[in-house]
């Protein structure tokens, strides 16, 4: 968090364990909910006439109740983070679900996107200029093949 808050705009090591030597899947998508989170922190708060909901107090009062009020319902969604792994419920709740800890929902959702994900094939031509950009490197830097 603190590289992010600092303006460093690209995170290292996502997924990887024993400083580098091993990669988890795994770790790989609990590093990504994270992540998305630091990016949500990061990216601040919208102030603008929506966000204050100067309004909704007007109508609301001061020390009204807003917690029900659609305004909050509507902004609550977008203006906190929603990772997909880390379960915010209370304990009855999340033990009625199953009592899953964040690395089971983490294993198991690095399964499904092995076995489910079908990446988009790249568009025609690119693998071509990939293969001439690789071999210009090779030329430049005296790679024998």
């Amino acid at each position: 968090m603190l590289p992010a808050l600092a303006g460093a705009n690209i995170i290292y090591g996502l997924g990887m364990l024993e400083l580098g030597i091993t990669f988890d899947y795994a770790q790989l998508v609990m590093d990504n909910d994270m992540a998305k989170m630091m990016k949500k922190a990061v990216e601040g708060i919208a102030v603008n006439d929506a966000t204050l909901a100067v309004d909704v107090i007007r109508q609301v009062g001061a020390a009204g109740e807003f917690i029900t009020h659609e305004h909050t319902f509507k902004h609550m969604k977008t203006e906190q983070s929603q990772p997909k792994l880390i379960d915010r419920r209370m304990r009855d709740a999340w033990l009625e679900l199953g009592g899953k800890d964040f690395a089971e929902r983490a294993y198991e959702e690095a399964i499904y996107i092995l076995e489910n994900h079908k990446p988009d094939p790249l568009p025609a031509g690119v693998p071509e200029q990939i293969r001439t950009i690789i071999e210009e490197a090779e030329k430049e830097y005296g790679i024998k093949k």
